[in-house]
């Protein structure tokens, strides 16, 4: 090697460890957030920002809004349609889409009202029941996709509509089987609340949990030579967080308190999340919603990432169907009508999730719901007409397809320059 050569390479070499110091720094951690907002890597800020503007709103309007009892119904109400749009996240990141989610919650809640109630099956057999037959459709469309080629628009349509009569069926003439109304299942989904002290210690579990996770992301990427962001600002990162979520807890625990119910969906994201974020089977994901062709190509089973994707989205779809009978203690023919497949739909891209696949995370469909519930319960607190509340959601959804079409344009062009 010549010693322009070696003079040129330890140039860059310093150059390199430069950019590592100066992104190690909070200062790093703010240019870096806002190079990729300018790249259009928007991540969760519109959802937010949005989130912000509309709690404004109604709590200008109607100061009942942000009282704590209110904030904890909201979070009840989240709970059942959050589950679904969380499998929603899964189809779409493969750029898929499934229709029937709400009619699989329908049957999930059908199922439980017969077997348990009419046939005395144990509860904890009459869920597993309900969760294999969400199994067993998921399976049924992606053999479809993958073996057949039919598109799921059009499968899940055909299942939106054989669901719908498998429900009209199995709940007969009557229509409405209710619960026992002290069962622990109906508590579960109505009354029970997490005691004080061990909502505050999740709380902090979760930003030690995102600490020690970060710590070692940082000796990872340290250790390849890439840009770690630093301690200082993963540091900053955890301090507002921790703290945003125990003001969050010690403000509810004001109220009632923090619902066990809401407890079960935030667990469940944060397992989807990590699935996501840090399996080999959630970057598979994301590779074969980018281009399958490709993946396929790169050794990525393709067929094995549908299968996965559809039958995670309709068994959490039929979760969701179980809670939502324990919320309203019973199981009816209008469970999982009306509103709820395309408001479970509508979560997952406000939240963030992309409809051209490749892009979204679980925390799309938390903040979704958190979005779309808060519209409906803020204009029931101004005794408003539904009317309203189904053209600002749609306004609010299209804005978030807005949103998202120009950042991909964005991720485009600055990828080109």
């Amino acid at each position: 090697m010549s010693e322009n050569e070696t003079a040129e390479m330890t140039t860059l070499l310093d150059r390199s460890d430069a950019r590592l110091r100066d992104d190690s720094g909070i200062s790093g951690t703010l240019r870096g957030f806002f190079d990729r907002v300018r790249s259009g890597d928007l991540g969760s800020l519109p959802v937010i920002v949005g989130l912000i503007v509309i709690w404004t709103v109604f709590t200008t309007l109607n100061p009942l809004f942000l009282s704590s009892n209110n904030l904890v119904n909201l979070l009840f109400d989240c709970s059942t349609i959050g589950i679904i749009a969380l499998g929603i996240v899964c189809v779409l990141m493969l750029g898929e889409i499934d229709l029937s989610v709400g009619s699989m919650s329908g049957v999930g809640s059908a199922l439980i009202g017969v077997l348990w109630v009419n046939q005395g099956v144990p509860l904890p057999i009459a869920i597993a029941c309900a969760l294999a037959a969400g199994a067993t459709m998921g399976a049924v469309y992606a053999l479809l996709r993958t073996r057949l080629g039919m598109p799921s628009f059009v499968s899940t349509l055909a299942g939106l509509l054989g669901l719908l009569g498998l429900q009209l069926y199995l709940l007969g003439n009557t229509g409405s089987i209710n619960l026992p109304y002290g069962s622990a299942m109906v508590r579960f989904g109505q009354l029970m609340i997490m005691p004080d002290w061990l909502s505050h210690l999740v709380a902090a579990l979760a930003g030690l949990v995102m600490l020690v996770m970060g710590l070692r992301r940082i000796q990872q990427r340290r250790a390849a030579k890439l840009s770690s962001g630093g301690v200082a600002g993963l540091l900053l990162r955890v301090a507002v967080i921790t703290i945003g979520l125990q003001g969050a807890v010690y403000y509810l625990n004001l109220g009632r308190g923090v619902p066990w119910m809401f407890a079960l969906f935030v667990t469940l994201v944060l397992i989807m999340n990590y699935a996501f974020l840090r399996t080999q089977w959630g970057r598979s994901m994301r590779a074969v919603g980018g281009n399958a062709e490709a993946a396929r190509r790169a050794g990525i089973g393709v067929r094995k990432i549908y299968f996965s994707a559809f039958i995670l989205c309709s068994t959490l779809a039929s979760l969701g169907g179980v809670l939502s009978a324990a919320r309203l203690a019973s199981a009816s023919q209008q469970a999982g009508t009306g509103d709820v497949n395309l408001n479970a739909i509508a979560a997952a891209v406000i939240g963030g999730t992309s409809l051209f696949g490749g892009r979204g995370s679980a925390l799309s469909a938390l903040l979704g719901i958190i979005v779309i519930q808060s519209i409906a319960n803020g204009l029931t607190l101004l005794s408003l007409s539904s009317s309203l509340r189904y053209m600002i959601t749609g306004a609010v959804l299209a804005i978030a397809v807005i949103v998202d079409s120009l950042a991909r344009q964005s991720r485009q062009s600055h990828g080109r320059a």
